[in-house]
C-alpha cells in the first residue's frame, strides 16, 4: 500500500487520500488533517518533513503538469493517460456522430481543451427531442478523457450563490438544461468569456480565482432551453440525431483509445487558425440549431406582430408597411398580448435593426376595422418601415 501523503499549505495541514470507486479506480482529494493526529500517528520529528506551500493554485496543463508552481500547490488534476500512437476508430466514430459535418471543428475543440487548456471556446450545446442519441455518452467519454477536471452540474447547482465544487474545472458540463431567467443566460455568457470569476464556498469569504472553465450543456428541448437573443455568438448548438444501434462496450473501447487519441491531438495541426477571442468565428459555429434556438426565443410580442403585419401584407399585396410604435400597439390590443410603447422601440430599434423617421412624415398607417378587415388611413409620424423579406426570413415558418 502507497505511504500516506501530507502537505502543510499556509498554516494548515492536508493528506491527500485516495478514494476508491465502484469502477475500481482511485481519485485523490485533499482532506483537511489535524496536527495533533499527525503526532499520534508518527511522532513529532514526522512533522518538520512535511512539504509545505505557500498556498493553493489551479493552473491546467495536460502535456508539462507541476504540481509546485513557485511555492504553491497545485490543485489541477493531471490527466492519469499515457500517450501512445495507435488506432481510435470509435473515437473517430463518435466524434463524427456528435458533429456531423463539423467533424473537423469538433476534433479542433478537443485539441484546444487539451492543448490549450486556458483558450477561451464556445458554450457548446447538444440537443435532441429523441431518446437514445449519445448525449450522455459523449459527456461520459469527455469525463474519462479530462478525469477531475470534468464535473457535471444540476439547474439548480449553477443557480446556487457557492460554486467551490466547480469554480477551478476545466469542463462545466450540465445536463437537462433548462435555463428559463435570463438571468442565468448572461451569467453563463459572462462565464465563458471572463478570465476571473468570484468563488465562493459555504462558511468562507468569496475570493477572485482565475477562470478557465468551459461550458457544455445538453438539453431534450431543442426549441427554447435557454433565452438567447438574434445577434448571439457564444453557443454552438448540434442537434443530436438518434443512434442506429446501441453499443453496450462502446465506452469500454472509448476509454481504451484515449492514450491514442491523445498521441494524435498532441501531433495534429488544427485546422481551424484562431478567428475570435472564442477561437471559432460566428460563421463557423452557426448552425441550423441555433437559428432554430434563436427564432423560438423571440418574445411573444415580436412574434405576434410580426404575424399580424406579415397578414396584412399578404392581404393587401403590399411588400413593406410603415409603422409607428403606437400602431403597432393599436394593432397588438385587438389580441390578448400585452405590451407597451417601451418594449415596442426596443423591439424595432434592437430586436429589427430597424431606423425611424428624422421627422415627422405623411403615411399610410396601418388598421384593423371594427368588422376584422385591415386597410390604410392617412397619418403622419416617425415611422419605421418594415420590409415583408425581413419578416419572411425571420418569421416565415412561425
Amino acid at each position: 500500500m502507497k505511504e500516506p501523503t501530507y502537505i502543510r499549505v499556509g498554516t494548515t495541514y492536508y493528506k491527500l487520500v485516495q478514494i476508491p470507486t465502484i469502477a475500481g479506480k482511485l481519485n485523490e482529494i485533499i482532506v483537511p488533517w489535524t496536527l495533533e493526529a499527525l503526532r499520534q500517528d508518527y511522532g513529532k520529528s514526522f512533522i518538520g518533513r512535511i512539504k509545505k506551500y505557500d498556498g493553493f493554485i489551479c493552473v491546467p496543463n495536460h502535456l508539462d503538469f507541476k504540481q509546485e508552481w513557485h511555492g504553491f500547490y497545485n490543485t489541477y488534476a493531471p490527466l492519469p493517460h499515457k500517450l501512445q500512437k495507435g488506432d481510435f476508430t470509435c473515437t473517430l466514430q463518435l466524434m463524427e456522430h456528435i458533429f456531423g459535418e463539423q467533424l473537423n471543428l469538433g476534433m479542433d475543440y478537443i485539441q484546444l481543451l487539451f492543448k490549450r487548456p486556458i483558450q477561451i471556446l464556445p458554450i457548446l450545446c447538444l440537443v435532441s427531442k429523441e431518446r437514445s442519441t449519445g448525449k450522455t455518452t459523449f459527456l461520459k467519454w469527455l469525463k474519462m478523457v479530462f478525469d477531475g477536471n470534468l464535473t457535471y452540474l444540476t439547474n439548480d447547482s449553477f443557480n446556487s450563490q457557492f460554486n467551490a465544487d466547480w469554480a477551478n474545472k476545466l469542463l462545466i458540463c450540465i445536463d437537462e438544461v433548462l435555463f428559463n431567467k435570463e438571468e442565468l443566460t448572461e451569467r453563463i455568457k459572462y462565464l465563458s468569456t471572463t478570465n476571473f470569476n468570484k468563488l465562493e464556498a459555504k462558511g468562507k469569504d468569496k475570493r477572485e480565482v482565475e477562470f478557465f472553465g468551459k461550458f457544455i450543456l445538453c438539453s431534450n428541448n431543442e426549441d427554447n432551453f435557454i433565452k438567447i437573443d438574434n445577434n448571439e455568438t457564444r453557443f454552438w448548438v448540434l442537434k443530436i440525431p438518434s443512434l442506429k444501434k446501441e453499443e453496450t462496450q462502446f465506452l469500454k473501447y472509448l476509454e481504451a483509445e484515449i492514450p491514442a487519441l491523445l498521441y494524435h491531438l498532441q501531433h495534429r495541426e488544427l485546422t481551424s487558425p484562431q478567428m475570435t477571442r472564442m477561437w471559432f468565428s460566428p460563421s463557423q459555429i452557426r448552425t441550423k440549431a441555433l437559428e432554430n434556438l434563436m427564432s423560438n426565443n423571440r418574445n411573444r410580442v415580436e412574434k405576434e406582430l410580426a404575424s399580424i403585419v406579415l397578414n396584412a401584407m399578404e392581404t393587401l399585396e403590399e411588400e413593406e408597411i410603415k409603422l409607428c410604435p403606437l400602431d403597432a400597439l393599436h394593432l397588438l390590443n385587438r389580441t390578448r398580448v400585452k405590451t407597451d410603447l417601451t418594449q415596442l422601440r426596443q423591439i424595432f430599434k434592437k430586436d429589427w435593426n430597424l431606423t425611424n423617421q428624422e421627422n415627422s412624415m405623411a403615411y399610410k398607417k396601418l388598421m384593423i376595422w371594427q368588422e376584422g378587415g385591415m386597410g390604410f388611413t392617412d397619418a403622419k409620424g416617425r415611422y419605421y418601415t418594415i420590409e415583408k423579406d425581413f419578416l419572411l426570413k425571420h418569421f416565415g415558418e412561425d
